[in-house]
């Protein structure tokens, strides 16, 4: 069985199709071809089971009749690019993925799966929905698959074994996490130590965690104050006053107020013993010449008093530990009588950059291309807690990867590209020669499915602190005294969505434990679209919140532009809808991830849409 015919040009992209429909409304802006308005919902349905049973039938008939070339190799015809590679688009559409060609793709593409220079990526394991099962931590050193050994030419035979066919079997790839897995993976590895604490003076503690709950040094007020500018007074009225006199914030009264007496007091100022009300100067007549006060309303004892302890008592928690220090929790502290906060250490990271075909400055030219990632990625790191050093480019050198990792002084080291099985993705060689453990590799999600956790063993004392301020140092050298292992690598693939994708399913969970924040809360909501999803892995697709209108409910809408290597979604974006395999109907929910400089309330209109 192969399928329909395809050809190495890729699909007829003026013949009417799920994404160019043949009649009705033309949208070119930034909505997912299922969003645009007046397309038929229960054809683009019909069309995706047709794709799905199609693409299903294909990967049973090539798990019974397994491989039988080496190496790389172009896919039987009618497989698509989904089923090997970043390519996330079921529809093989320009929007989302792109068709096969007749070269071969190797490396992470870089966008290329890990599995798809293996014919074994065929196989019953690999191609059936019930067999994705959860892999156990394992060292690189022992990762089976095209990345240990199983990279022979074509009619050689590899040492110690009968056949390059035997020992492709015998190593064939673990099966990838499943997406929530992998992302229950990372939230627990960021989890699995104990949090470091230092003091950091008010002036340095915004953005972190708290670690420990902020208790209440005294009673807030600590004594009776005024609530407004008026007049303290004491029993019935009318009030003797002496001209000229008055109590100002900042300054304690002298003595008891006495019984028919009355004196000008501050916002803010401690009444005097004894007061029985403040009236507001609007609601009071002073007669100079008589020296008497009298109320304009009636009085209620206590009026405009705010009295001690009115916010907390002493020794009360005003916010628990694991609270980020926002600027109101300064001021809060502040006001409870603290000078530092006891916060978790910012984790530090270090971004590697690898390719040789990139560009730091400049127009694309010759083959090159710019990074994109290299400036993406030091603010979204800063943005979920991380203190983040500047991006390295090492460009597709192994020695120079291999020092980077040995040297770093980091808790993350995040790597992009070099995560698959090309000719020049070092990332699982230097792994292994490192001694490194494999906690993720691979996971069942489009783009981004040679994402990759891994734990590196602990180097000589105190290289992973050094260069660091002396406070967050010692705190470190202390919990690397409590845990043996060293810093955690997430490799990301080259592709930027698709490294997009790797940062929230694997570098989020990971920081937030490691810097003590709360997991971001899952929610779902409204789709209004048909989001086409993959055979057997979850989606990651760009979406903007809209506002419900004519009493309808809020709810998001796809983007066009989530190829595995386009950024023009994502910039466009708030959040990323989770689409189960087998995609999702207009008018049902799916589950959002915000991203972290959007945050989902209050929803507004998204930009150039």
């Amino acid at each position: 069985m192969t399928g329909p015919d395809r050809s190495a040009s890729g699909p007829d992209r003026s013949a009417p199709g799920p994404d160019r429909p043949a009649a009705g409304p033309v949208d070119d802006g930034l909505f997912a071809p299922g969003a645009v308005p007046g397309e038929a919902a229960g054809s683009a349905r019909a069309r995706a089971r047709a794709r799905a049973e199609e693409e299903l039938a294909i990967e049973q008939a090539l798990a019974l009749v397994g491989g039988s070339t080496l190496g790389p190799s172009r896919p039987p015809r009618g497989q698509r690019p989904g089923g090997g590679g970043d390519g996330d688009d079921p529809s093989g559409t320009p929007d989302g993925g792109e068709a096969w060609s007749s070269t071969p793709r190797t490396g992470d593409g870089r966008n290329a799966d890990p599995t798809s220079a293996s014919p074994t990526s065929a196989s019953p394991m690999s191609s059936t929905p019930n067999a994705r099962t959860d892999a156990g931590a394992r060292t690189a050193g022992n990762r089976p698959g095209p990345h240990s050994g199983d990279r022979v030419q074509s009619g050689s035979t590899s040492a110690g074994s009968t056949s390059p066919r035997a020992s492709r079997t015998a190593n064939q790839p673990a099966p990838s996490l499943s997406w929530s897995r992998a992302r229950a993976v990372a939230a627990r590895a960021g989890r699995g130590g104990p949090l470091a604490a230092v003091r950091l003076p008010l002036d340095r503690a915004l953005g972190h965690v708290l670690a420990e709950p902020l208790g209440a040094l005294t009673d807030l007020p600590s004594f009776d104050t005024s609530a407004m500018d008026g007049w303290a007074v004491a029993g019935p009225g009318p009030w003797a006053f002496v001209a000229g006199a008055g109590i100002l914030a900042g300054h304690a009264p002298a003595t008891a107020l006495p019984d028919g007496a009355a004196v000008r007091i501050a916002t803010g100022a401690r009444v005097p013993p004894d007061t029985t009300a403040v009236i507001r100067s609007e609601h009071a007549y002073a007669d100079e010449a008589k020296g008497l006060l009298h109320a304009e309303r009636s009085v209620a004892t206590g009026q405009d008093i705010r009295p001690r302890g009115q916010e907390c008592r002493s020794g009360e928690q005003l916010v628990p530990a694991g609270t980020v220090v926002t600027p109101a929790v300064l001021g809060l502290a502040a006001a409870a009588g603290y000078d530092a906060l006891p916060a978790v250490p910012r984790p530090r990271v270090d971004i590697l950059v690898l390719g040789d075909e990139l560009l730091a400055a400049g127009l694309p030219h010759d083959g090159l291309i710019r990074d994109a990632l290299g400036p993406m990625l030091g603010p979204w790191l800063r943005a979920l807690g991380a203190e983040v050093a500047g991006p390295r480019r090492l460009g597709d050198d192994a020695r120079a990867l291999r020092d980077a990792l040995a040297a770093s002084d980091a808790d993350l080291i995040v790597t992009t590209g070099g995560t698959a099985s090309g000719p020049v993705d070092h990332v699982h060689p230097v792994l292994a020669e490192l001694g490194a453990e494999l906690m993720v590799d691979g996971v069942a999600v489009r783009p981004g499915h040679p994402m990759l956790l891994a734990r590196l063993p602990s180097g000589p004392s105190g290289a992973h602190t050094a260069g660091r301020p002396e406070g967050q140092r010692d705190a470190t050298a202390e919990q690397r005294k409590e845990s043996p292992d060293g810093p955690y690598l997430v490799g990301l693939p080259g592709n930027p969505l698709a490294a997009v994708s790797g940062l929230v399913t694997l570098v989020e969970p990971l920081i937030a434990g490691l810097a003590g924040r709360p997991a971001q809360d899952a929610y779902r909501a409204l789709v209004h679209a048909e989001v086409h999803g993959h055979p057997h892995d979850t989606r990651l697709v760009p979406v903007v919140h809209r506002a419900g209108r004519a009493g309808g409910r809020d709810h998001v809408a796809p983007l066009r532009y989530n190829g595995p290597a386009m950024l023009r979604g994502i910039a466009a974006a708030d959040g990323l809808a989770v689409v189960e395999p087998g995609g999702v109907r207009s008018g049902t929910e799916v589950e959002i991830l915000d991203l972290p400089w959007a945050p989902a309330t209050p929803w507004t209109e998204g930009c150039f849409t």
